[in-house]
């Protein structure tokens, strides 16, 4: 645990670069971080990237601002890693370096921050991918609500993996990992305070092994997207304009847990909106579907996945949603941003 009085706070003197500075990365950082590229401590990190015929470099960034900070299931310094982790994942890179920045506002707990930084820590080890670089600034009390974190990522990708939003074909099926809208739930409730039960936690959570396991076993996706913001409504929609096709849904097949149901119905919230931390869409060549729900129900992260619907000619560009009797309404983007600081 910190060495800081239990209430000690951020204060200007943190982003000023001076002594309180260099003991905030010596104390809270380093310890945590420390590798040996970010233990050199020098303005630009030194990374050996050997590529193989054939692999390609993928980057990838991303900012976080979260509320609340802490959650049922993770905060903001895991949703940051996880958040850069999958991007690059879903493009079937291998994450290799992370790099991270922070906005601190005056008055922010130090204790919270190390509770971040270890969770960061830990996340990061598990997938195997090395912090190497960062930065922190202060900013003054009421301009950046408590913490707001950047992640700049590096991965690469394997020699024949060839996976991009524009891809998918018509016959592809549509596949989900997982059930959908954890995340967007579980931030609400807790943003709120509703108490509704201890199942309804974010489903934050690293891809990449679960993605490495479909594509060391043979599954090549046409389209691998995590649903956001936005939810599983934004990512169809921008996968089906990218590509020129149209996608129909049947609403019955979609996963979705009893915890986040009844979020809905208590919250008025719509599941096609919510977003996502630990889940991913998938665009399928016909015959890699069976294996698809194979390798994922076989993964702690997949245990839910479902194929969802397919991709048509009929008025590319759109997503049809079909109910459970035959009845087709459009699933259109969602309007304006219904739950902000959600990631």
């Amino acid at each position: 645990m910190s060495e800081h009085p239990a209430d000690s706070l951020v204060s200007m003197a943190h982003g000023a670069g001076g002594e309180a500075s260099a003991r905030l990365v010596r104390d809270v950082f380093m310890r945590s971080f420390g590798g040996a590229v970010l233990g050199r401590m020098e303005d630009s990190a030194r990374l050996q990237l050997a590529l193989s015929a054939g692999e390609k470099l993928a980057m990838t960034t991303d900012s976080y601002v979260v509320t609340p900070i802490f959650f049922p299931g993770g905060d903001i310094g895991k949703l940051a890693i996880c958040g850069t982790v999958n991007d690059l994942s879903m493009v079937g890179a291998r994450p290799q370096y992370i790099t991270c920045g922070f906005i601190l506002e005056e008055g922010f707990s130090l204790d919270s921050l190390e509770r971040l930084v270890a969770s960061m820590s830990a996340t990061a080890a598990e997938v195997g991918v090395e912090i190497v670089a960062g930065d922190t600034k202060v900013v003054g009390r009421g301009a950046a609500d408590g913490v707001f974190i950047n992640t700049a990522g590096m991965g690469i990708i394997p020699a024949g993996v060839e996976i991009a939003a524009d891809a998918a074909r018509p016959g592809d099926l549509v596949a989900v990992s997982g059930t959908v809208g954890e995340h967007g739930a579980a931030i609400l409730a807790a943003r709120e305070g509703f108490r509704l039960g201890e199942a309804l936690v974010s489903d934050c959570a690293p891809l990449w092994d679960l993605v490495r396991s479909l594509i060391y076993a043979g599954v090549r996706p046409a389209v691998l997207r995590d649903p956001t913001r936005g939810g599983l409504a934004a990512v169809l929609n921008e996968i089906a304009a990218a590509s020129g096709v149209a996608v129909r849904v049947r609403e019955a097949d979609v996963p979705l847990s009893e915890a986040v149901r009844g979020a809905c119905e208590i919250l008025g919230l719509d599941p096609w909106f919510l977003a996502c931390e630990g889940r991913m869409v998938a665009f399928l060549r016909p015959e890699d579907g069976d294996l698809f729900l194979e390798i994922c129900q076989a993964h702690p992260l997949g245990a839910g996945a479902a194929i969802i619907g397919r991709v048509e000619v009929e008025r590319p560009g759109r997503v049809v949603l079909e109910g459970a009797y035959g009845q087709r309404r459009p699933l259109t983007m969602p309007a304006g941003e219904p739950l902000p600081r959600i990631c």
